[in-house]
């Protein structure tokens, strides 16, 4: 076979790649991800009964900023991990910014308390619930992130799978904090970071394995 006929011949049915692509794909799961998240949610533990009342203080739109700017972070680590040769860039640095930011703010309110308030402030009434009720609510998210990945072509699965999960995760709480009661600083710097951890720690492990090709 000639070169040209080789050429001519590889080049048939060939399609622009869409150069939206990554933004596409993760732009579907993050739909699916919080819509089902939602829908577990309702089914099993139901909205607070006071959200219209807590909603009107700041607490509560603090208490949703902290996941809703961890997806944020993670969704950027998670979107460069997907292209081949990336690497995370600064959504890292700026995950460690925001739990810092965190973990800062609840050891100042320890501190102030009195000593034996404290246990409470970090244990709350819910703590033996809360990381489980976290993870269970983002699998949803947690199957959409790697779907989204597996169409794409991450070179670093195992990153890349602790990425997703801690997305999937940073989802599921965003949606948990319209269930949980708790309003405490301290109670989401241990129990809600390990809600998301959960799901960035079972995406290391599947990364390895579910990503890889």
């Amino acid at each position: 076979m000639k070169t040209d006929d080789l050429v001519a011949m590889l080049a048939t049915g060939i399609d622009a790649v869409d150069p939206r692509a990554v933004e596409k794909r993760f732009a579907l799961a993050l739909a699916v991800g919080l819509s089902g998240a939602g829908i577990l949610m309702v089914a099993l533990l139901g909205v607070r009964p006071d959200l219209a009342q807590v909603a009107m203080t700041g607490i509560f739109w603090l208490k949703l900023a902290f996941p809703a700017a961890a997806l944020g972070a993670t969704l950027s680590v998670t979107m460069n991990l997907a292209r081949p040769g990336r690497s995370a860039g600064a959504g890292w640095l700026l995950s460690a910014a925001i739990l810092a930011a965190l973990w800062i703010g609840a050891g100042a309110i320890l501190i102030a308390a009195p000593p034996a308030m404290r246990p409470h402030l970090i244990l709350g009434d819910t703590w033996r619930v809360c990381t489980l009720c976290v993870t269970v609510l983002s699998l949803p998210a947690f199957c959409a992130v790697f779907w989204a990945l597996r169409g794409l072509a991450p070179t670093k699965p195992h990153q890349a799978g602790a990425a997703a999960g801690l997305l999937a995760g940073a989802q599921g709480l965003l949606v948990y904090c319209l269930h949980c009661p708790e309003m405490t600083l301290p109670f989401w710097g241990v129990w809600y970071l390990l809600g998301m951890l959960a799901p960035a720690a079972l995406g290391a492990l599947l990364g390895r394995i579910l990503l890889r090709w």
